[in-house]
């Protein structure tokens, strides 16, 4: 090793005034922290032709990182591994884990914004929790994508060099918590994956929130429902999620699996409705019977887009159910589920699903 001393002093102050730029320009930087879930964005397939067939949630954190060093441009990043799974095996624990993880890290003053790479079959229902219970105004977005990072124009690298410019941006904060995929930045309350194929798998009825073009944001609306730092509800005040269960509702569609899901104990029940949430006429006692043990019922709608009016198709007021406004049954079980941790009213439920 060569001593300072034995350098020209010219030689060792630009050494040193390097050192301090360098320093400086790391500092200036945002701190962002991603935490990985797995998913198909940590994939590998056998071939760069397999775009379809792979196995999701091989590649760590780290190699992640390491093969993405445009990330150190735009921030300070570092990883942790939260879990390593396919999203199709998250469950509510899970979902309590990775919360009061992301939780834990937004109070931190050296943290500006979380970003957690995730699969693209359940990144809808985890956006969606994370937006009702996580108490920050700080960006956190969820990334993945629909083709793992062998494959032939694979998008994963790109969404995450998004996401993390997203989570970066002071014009991300207060927007509640985010989705990045296909260039699009969209609300983790809205979005829901549409293709289970094309990379712009991930769409809302109500459009996006911005795009990120070139690691510039541009920003074209604001969700309005209740989230993140307006919520009345907080993950560290919660312990475990309520049990909420999904019965689909379809043409001579039998009672017997809401006889079934009905006696196992279930704080309420989402009914997945087609139309406007329409209940088949043999289905509208067994929901009168469930809800007169004290289970709540949700109508929902399997319908893509469009919201189920109250006391249209069913008399709600009547029956005392509760509509899902415009979720899709998967996210008003996360709201019935989160929501049902604090109150058991149906009246509460209802102005719940209004609100958020």
């Amino acid at each position: 090793m060569i001593s300072l001393r034995k350098l020209h002093p010219l030689i060792v102050s630009c050494l040193l005034a390097a050192v301090c730029t360098w320093a400086s320009a790391q500092s200036a930087k945002p701190n962002v922290i991603i935490l990985a879930t797995g998913g198909t964005i940590a994939g590998a397939g056998a071939s760069a032709s397999n775009s379809a067939t792979y196995t999701a949630a091989k590649v760590p954190v780290e190699k992640l990182i390491a093969g993405l060093p445009e990330l150190g441009n735009v921030a300070n990043v570092k990883g942790e591994q939260v879990f390593q799974i396919a999203s199709e095996n998250m469950t509510n624990e899970h979902l309590m884990t990775l919360g009061k993880r992301v939780s834990a890290l937004v109070k931190q003053a050296d943290v500006d914004g979380i970003v957690i790479t995730h699969g693209t079959d359940t990144l809808e229902e985890t956006a969606y929790f994370l937006n009702l219970v996580i108490r920050t105004n700080k960006p956190v977005v969820l990334v993945a994508s629909m083709r793992p990072s062998t494959a032939l124009s694979a998008d994963g690298a790109l969404n995450l060099l998004n996401a993390v410019t997203v989570a970066a941006s002071k014009d991300a904060a207060g927007k509640g918590v985010l989705v990045a995929m296909n260039d699009e930045i969209q609300s983790g309350r809205d979005v829901s994956k549409n293709v289970n194929i094309k990379t712009e798998a991930f769409k809302s009825q109500w459009g996006a929130l911005g795009m990120t073009v070139e690691g510039v944001n541009y920003w074209f609306r604001a969700p309005i429902k209740r989230h993140t730092q307006q919520s009345e509800f907080n993950i560290d005040e919660m312990s475990a999620l309520a049990s909420v269960e999904i019965v689909y509702s379809y043409a001579n569609v039998p009672r017997v699996a809401f006889d079934a899901v009905s006696k196992t104990g279930i704080q309420a029940i989402v009914h997945g409705g087609p139309g406007n949430g329409s209940v088949a006429d043999r289905i509208v006692p067994v929901l009168k019977d469930i809800r007169a043990q004290g289970v709540q019922v949700i109508r929902s709608s399997r319908v893509p887009d469009g919201f189920v009016l109250r006391n249209a198709e069913q008399p709600d007021d009547k029956y005392d159910w509760v509509v899902a406004h415009d979720l899709r049954p998967q996210k008003a079980r996360i709201l019935a589920a989160v929501a049902l941790t604090k109150t058991n009213s149906s009246k509460e439920l209802q102005r719940i699903f209004w609100e958020y």
